[in-house]
């Protein structure tokens, strides 16, 4: 049997971009709106069973649910896969590069005039279901704001289950996720 672990990290940043054109400027970029796209992203059932929980406790608190965005879960993903291949834990990426410049590669700014990421991250035991995850970060203050955050629009969700994760994980096999957040208008 393995034994039970789990470690957390959480991030969040806010910014109206340099480049914020008007819509009234030419050369203003338009984005393909996350709704058009979401329709083709495919979640586990853990990442499925989490987005609904997540937007669950958000309703019991008077939050709208979060759509779900086939960009940040791209991010997510990448992310997820990143950290149990290279065996690091970390909102960076594994080059040093920060966590919302990831997730602008995936999830764009050009073309808003405000564009805002955060990030929950968590590794456990390989049997970690939703509700665990879910409680894992409730039970964090960072976490719990960026679940609870009114101004995010928009999450991708990625679980990645590693057999022998390297590095930080010893070894070991563990389950890693990935909750990205955002907005962008």
């Amino acid at each position: 049997m393995h034994p039970v672990f789990a470690s957390l990290a959480a991030a969040a940043i806010s910014f109206a971009p340099a480049n914020y054109a008007t819509s009234g400027r030419e050369g203003v970029q338009k984005a393909t709106p996350a709704s058009a796209t979401s329709s083709r992203v495919q979640l586990s059932a853990l990442e499925s069973q989490l987005l609904g929980k997540i937007n669950l406790t958000r309703g019991r608190r008077g939050l709208r649910p979060l759509r779900l965005s086939a960009r940040l879960t791209a991010a997510a993903n990448q992310h997820s896969a990143s950290m149990a291949a290279k065996g690091y834990f970390s909102h960076d990426s594994a080059n040093g590069g920060s966590f919302f410049k990831r997730i602008a590669s995936f999830y764009t700014y050009h073309g808003y005039s405000n564009w805002s990421a955060g990030e929950n991250i968590l590794w456990s035991s390989p049997d970690i279901d939703p509700g665990g995850a879910l409680r894992l970060w409730m039970n964090s203050p960072e976490h719990r704001a960026n679940l609870l955050n009114r101004s995010w629009r928009e999450i991708g969700l990625s679980a990645v289950h590693a057999a022998n994760a390297p590095g930080v994980y010893g070894g070991d096999e563990v389950t890693i996720v990935t909750a990205d957040f955002g907005f962008r208008y």
